[in-house]
């Protein structure tokens, strides 16, 4: 009888063990595996943007020094050349090193982040943030009036020669500007740059 009475009293409680482990089991988070690492992207879009604008500024010397502007496309830009010692677009002007250590510091952390990266946007965001940064960091250390100081050389004026109604840029300023943009947008979208959501997000 004892023996029979306590395989009643395990087919009883049975339903109830089963339950509760299937809840448990419905209770656990289920954590997403990470996506790959982003960094060889880095490595293949920086040094791609940044060519692109080492020869485009040295093909702009070449035909444009000394020239008046030349209207290309219609009116939609003039090509001539203009030594910035400010920041991008010409702003900050006569804070030459300053921008030249603030530049250098942008490519270190971005260097710095740069195993971390598991995200596509972001990966793409900070390899033109990084080539713009460095393109423009090549003219502060080699061109005149010297190191640290030197001008940075721009060829773009958008709709009018001279910058009379946009200022006067180059790649790599454009290259800056859209990955920011990119590194905002991926912000407001909840997306971290290693790959997970940021908090509130789901």
């Amino acid at each position: 009888m004892g023996f029979v009475s306590e395989l009643a009293s395990d087919s009883s409680s049975s339903p109830d063990e089963t339950s509760a482990d299937a809840e448990a089991d419905t209770e656990t988070p289920v954590v997403p595996p990470l996506p790959p690492r982003r960094a060889w992207l880095v490595a293949i879009v920086a040094p791609i943007v940044l060519a692109a604008d080492l020869i485009t500024k040295q093909a702009a010397l070449t035909a444009l020094e000394g020239e008046q502007p030349v209207r290309v496309l219609g009116g939609l830009f003039y090509l001539q050349i203009v030594r910035n010692p400010g920041a991008a677009f010409g702003m900050a002007t006569g804070m030459t090193w300053v921008l030249t250590l603030i530049a250098l510091a942008v490519v270190v952390g971005i260097i710095w982040v740069m195993p971390k990266l598991r995200s596509v946007g972001w990966a793409i965001g900070l390899s033109l943030v990084l080539a713009g940064a460095v393109g423009n960091l090549v003219d502060r250390f080699f061109r005149a009036p010297g190191a640290l100081h030197g001008h940075v050389v721009d060829f773009l004026s958008p709709f009018a020669p001279n910058g009379d109604v946009f200022p006067v840029f180059n790649v790599a300023d454009s290259s800056i500007v859209c990955g920011g943009a990119l590194i905002v947008l991926m912000a407001l979208l909840g997306r971290d740059y290693d790959g997970r959501r940021t908090a509130g997000k789901k």
